[in-house]
């Protein structure tokens, strides 16, 4: 695969993200729970965004789920 298709499934994805994310939910989070999951639906990077929450990688897909995000 060329690196012009890895940005474009790249950019799907964060489409997709965006799209399916409870925004409602995300604005009720705390500021540094609600940037993490920002991060997490710009860059797809489950292990980045855990850090930035302060919580463990599964401690925040938990998180993620429930605001929506599915990919």
């Amino acid at each position: 695969m060329s690196l012009e298709e890895w940005e474009l499934i790249d950019e799907e994805l964060r489409e997709l993200r965006r799209r399916e994310a409870d925004w409602d939910y995300i604005r009720g989070l705390p500021p540094k729970l609600r940037e993490a999951i920002e991060v997490y639906i710009e860059t797809g990077d489950l292990w980045i965004s855990a850090k930035i929450a302060g919580m463990t990688a599964d401690e925040f897909n938990e998180i993620r789920i429930r605001a929506g995000i599915l990919h």
